[in-house]
């Protein structure tokens, strides 16, 4: 069954599973001990984190290992911020950062501090510049930090963090950079002042993380702390996954270039041909400064949930930012940070060694799938017709979520003339992204949105061809 789904997590890379079960014999002791097994844990420990820090770009005591990525984002944030408390409380993120730093801002700003957060373009990147200028004080207060990932997990886009460095250097604030989704492909350029990342991305078992903090970075770290990993990540190191850890950062690095040219011509054949094959496609993200592995495309009129769950009866498993595979009614942040279709969104990532006749066979089923899920839904098959009819239409679509509320506006299109109206009543917050969506990839002009008189959201689209 083709897994593709590397970006939530790798398959174990050999390397990893060679390692993990040596150091399992090897690495069990206290490495904090002087006896003998305590010296062995402790040089297996020591090599790892060489290891890591070559493959970072540090200095191994700059690099400590932490229970997972996401903790070593909150350590990064917390520990920055306390370290230039004096400074100021003002933290500056990009507005697609993985949810590990959106949810440390947010928790921040709870705390009484102030958050600034940087839009993007429809490929998802911020611009370098729009990013300077909001590490400018203004009436917010100097910023204390800046986040800003390498490259985005839902849609491959990478950014421009050497761009971004420069500035935050200029400005006298430190940048801490998610590398989670990158590092396995090579160094984050740029001088950034503190990295995270984690294992389970580029292959090594889940449980790991690693921060990197230059030497010179005013940095606090907060919580209870002992004498392991610097007081920045308390508590007995899981030897055996650290090792497997740094074992295979280095082996997935030392195949990246040959690796990823294979993969993104791969991917390359993906963007191409799903737009060909499927009607009523965006792919999204940049398509020349991305991930290699990476490619998302949304399809309208599709139910995502459903779009998933039938690929995985046909053997493929891919994930998605969409709304509809979500426990919430909320689009991804990403893709409504974007501003592009969310609904039927799929997110292709393909791990190390996928098949040349995986992908052609998944281009082969896709067309099939969502042409049935389509079906199910009573989307339109074609075009609408030109037709006379009332100057304008209200679709009730009140309870339905999306891509319903979609369907229903594109069945009722083509029956008020050219320059009328369609109002949509929807109450799914998806409909505020894909409405709009929809009109831009169809050539209609969306007008705005109200609030609705029995509750809900009025969305106004005039007709234009």
């Amino acid at each position: 069954m083709p897994y593709f789904d590397a970006a939530s997590a790798a398959p174990l890379h050999p390397v990893a599973r060679q390692a993990l079960l040596a150091s399992l014999d090897e690495g069990w002791a206290d490495p904090a001990r002087l006896y003998r097994e305590g010296r062995r844990a402790r040089l297996l420990l020591d090599a790892a984190r060489e290891a890591a820090a070559d493959s970072v770009g540090c200095r191994p005591d700059e690099l400590v290992f932490t229970p997972s990525g996401t903790r070593a984002v909150h350590a990064g944030i917390s520990g920055s911020l306390a370290g230039r408390r004096r400074v100021g409380s003002r933290v500056v993120v990009s507005a697609v950062e993985h949810s590990s730093v959106l949810h440390a801002a947010e928790s921040h700003a709870a705390a009484g501090g102030a958050v600034t957060e940087v839009p993007v373009g429809r490929t998802g990147a911020v611009d370098a510049d729009g990013f300077a200028a909001a590490l400018d004080s203004g009436d917010a207060g100097p910023a204390a930090l800046a986040c800003l990932q390498s490259a985005n997990h839902e849609v491959g886009t990478e950014q421009p963090v050497a761009e971004v460095a420069e500035a935050c250097r200029a400005a006298g604030v430190p940048l801490l950079v998610d590398a989670a989704q990158s590092l396995g492909w090579g160094p984050v350029e740029g001088g950034w002042s503190l990295l995270a990342a984690s294992a389970h991305k580029w292959g090594g078992p889940a449980g790991v993380g690693l921060l990197a903090v230059r030497k010179g970075v005013r940095f606090a770290p907060q919580g209870p702390s002992d004498e392991r990993e610097s007081g920045r990540a308390p508590g007995f190191e899981n030897l055996p996954a650290i090792v497997a850890a740094a074992a295979s950062l280095r082996a997935v690095r030392a195949e990246a270039a040959a690796e990823g040219a294979r993969l993104r011509a791969l991917v390359d054949r993906i963007r191409a041909r799903v737009p060909e094959l499927v009607p009523d496609v965006e792919v999204v993200g940049d398509p020349v400064r991305r991930l290699p592995h990476l490619v998302t495309f949304s399809c309208l009129y599709v139910d995502g949930e459903t779009l998933l769950h039938e690929l995985d009866r046909e053997g493929f498993s891919v994930s998605s930012g969409s709304s509809c595979t979500s426990s919430t009614l909320t689009p991804s942040h990403v893709l409504r940070a974007m501003g592009v279709l969310s609904e039927g969104n799929v997110r292709v990532s393909l791990p190390a060694g996928t098949a040349e006749e995986d992908v052609d066979r998944f281009l082969e089923v896709l067309p099939g799938v969502v042409a049935g899920v389509r079906e199910r839904l009573g989307a339109p098959v074609t075009s609408p017709a030109v037709a006379p009819g009332p100057d304008s239409l209200v679709v009730d679509a009140l309870g339905r979520r999306c891509p319903i509320p979609v369907i229903e506006l594109a069945k009722v299109i083509g029956d008020v003339p050219v320059g009328g109206t369609v109002t949509v009543l929807a109450d799914d917050a998806a409909a505020r992204l894909d409405i709009p969506a929809w009109c831009e990839m169809r050539g209609q002009e969306y007008l705005g949105e109200s609030p609705a008189a029995g509750g809900g959201v009025a969305y106004v689209v005039r007709r234009v061809s």
